[in-house]
């Protein structure tokens, strides 16, 4: 079982929180919440891997997943797709 959050109103995070609490260990997310929906334009995108990767590390839970590689991942690909990262975390690490 997996799960698949939009942040349309910025609770994915709490989603996924309750989601590990019930014992689902499988998480989708985009860099920087890349995607959306094709029949709703202007739909919030997925769940940024940037921002899930940010959480289970400060909670301890080890992912092998390399924050600052997203995060450049993010960078590179970003503007390619013409696409505004919606990570609060991205966005930080860029200001810095």
């Amino acid at each position: 079982l997996a799960v698949h959050f939009h942040d349309t109103r910025g609770t994915a995070l709490a989603n996924v929180l309750m989601a590990l609490q019930m014992g689902i260990t499988i998480v989708d997310a985009a860099a920087g919440g890349l995607g959306g929906c094709p029949y709703a334009p202007g739909a919030a995108g997925n769940l940024a891997t940037e921002d899930l990767l940010y959480m289970l590390h400060g909670m301890g839970i080890s992912t092998g997943v390399d924050l600052a590689k997203v995060v450049e991942a993010t960078r590179f690909i970003a503007p390619v797709l013409g696409h505004v990262p919606t990570s609060k975390y991205y966005q930080a690490a860029i200001a810095i």
